[in-house]
């Protein structure tokens, strides 16, 4: 790990070198000779900026010295001047990047990252200082003439124009970075979410069972009191029966508690707004028609300032429904989902432009095992989509229904009181 970081790091530092070179020949000579104004300052302060796994002082010596021979190096191939002449016209911009990396360091820029003003007005006064120590090493060097108030005002112009370019570059990649990031976190959001949406059907059904079995221990116990009283040779049998079915129910409640564990992940909200919800849905069945391959437009609306926090029980019902909906649409359509506040009830309906329920079937929808789904090796659906959905419903003394057509598209219905949705998720 330590032999990858340090490659890591080497790599960043001939890219930050290569850089401030290459940009360094986009240059200007505005006072005459060799002194220039190039982009290469703002490359290299950009770097210095971006890339904060680097030490400012080793970046700053090899980048000086880097541009130093590659400068003379190019001097030398192209014949541009003689070899003495090239070094002594040179040597003075290695000084500009190390006075510029000594002072970055001892002024701590990168701590103003967050601040842009004053990081700018720092890489201005940095720049400025630098090139007024370029320009005495290249007079103690050369015949250069001493600094004007023109050449003065020169350097501060150019040293605000290359900070803030080099600051705005930076912020600029930051904020789309942190976008790149905000939605990776929210896309992850939205999968824990719909995790979640299925354990909290599996921990409905399941904390429904464990009442079952409740029931069918406490009868097991009373058909073994029974048969113990008149003395049946089977009233053992009865009494493992109850003991098992007892270890079933423990076995069960271990499963809801580790299941609850999962659905009150850290990091999720513990409300969410209904529009939020309904985007949600969509979303994901718009993803989940594509995979079908179907051309279904997926339009939906919610004029209801109200947030929730039974997240799960709503996510479950809403995506049955609309998966659904996806479903027995044949190849291409339209799927509604709307949301009205009507006295103190929330109305989900969704509205699909698929072949419909015909009137004899609607009654057995909602029953378990019912289905008129089928995969391509004509394997019946489980038939319990429409029945989970009923049995949440009704856990929130709601009420979901088949109304009659709409604008020839099939009605599914669900009605909550405002007060359900406001109250703990349960499991």
């Amino acid at each position: 790990m330590k032999g990858a970081a340090m490659r890591e790091r080497l790599l960043i530092l001939f890219i930050i070198m290569l850089a401030t070179a290459f940009f360094g020949e986009m240059k200007v000579n505005p006072v005459g000779g060799s002194f220039r104004f190039s982009l290469g300052i703002a490359a290299f302060f950009f770097g210095l900026l971006w890339f904060s796994s680097v030490p400012v002082l080793l970046t700053g010596f090899f980048t000086g010295t880097f541009i130093f021979g590659f400068r003379v190096g190019m001097d030398v191939f192209f014949a541009y001047r003689p070899y003495m002449e090239s070094v002594a016209a040179h040597l003075p911009s290695a000084f500009y990047y190390f006075s510029f990396t000594v002072l970055f360091y001892l002024l701590r820029a990168r701590s103003y990252r967050e601040f842009p003003l004053w990081l700018g007005l720092i890489g201005a006064s940095i720049d400025f200082v630098s090139n007024v120590v370029e320009i005495q090493v290249r007079q103690y060097f050369t015949d250069f003439p001493p600094i004007t108030w023109q050449s003065f005002l020169m350097l501060l112009f150019f040293g605000v124009l290359r900070s803030f370019f080099a600051v705005g570059l930076y912020n600029s990649f930051s904020i789309r970075q942190l976008r790149a990031v905000g939605e990776v976190r929210q896309q992850e959001l939205e999968r824990l979410r719909m995790i979640n949406t299925e354990l909290y059907e599996e921990a409905f059904y399941l904390r429904k069972s464990m009442t079952h079995l409740e029931e069918i221990t406490r009868e097991s116990y009373q058909l073994y009191r029974r048969l113990l009283t008149s003395d049946h040779a089977e009233s053992p049998t009865a009494l493992t029966i109850a003991e098992n079915v007892h270890e079933v129910k423990k076995d069960s409640q271990r499963m809801l508690a580790g299941i609850s564990k999962l659905i009150n992940q850290e990091g999720l909200a513990p409300q969410l707004p209904i529009k939020e919800l309904c985007e949600l849905v969509a979303r994901a069945n718009q993803k989940y028609a594509e995979m079908l391959g179907k051309d279904i437009r997926i339009e939906w609306s919610c004029n209801v300032n109200l947030s929730t926090s039974q997240i799960y029980a709503l996510l479950s019902v809403l995506n049955n429904l609309v998966a659904n909906a996806v479903e027995a649409i044949p190849a291409s359509g339209r799927i509604e989902l709307n949301v009205k506040l009507i006295d103190r009830h929330l109305v989900f309906s969704v509205l699909d432009s698929g072949p419909g329920i015909p009137l004899e079937e609607q009654e057995w929808v909602f029953q378990p095992g019912y289905t008129t789904k089928y995969d391509e090796q004509g394997n019946a659906s489980t038939g319990i989509g429409l029945t989970h959905a009923r049995g949440i419903v009704q856990s929130l003394q709601g009420s979901l229904r088949i109304l009659p057509d709409q604008k020839q598209m099939t009605h599914l219905e669900v009605q909550i009181p405002t007060d359900q949705l406001l109250g703990k998720e349960g499991v």
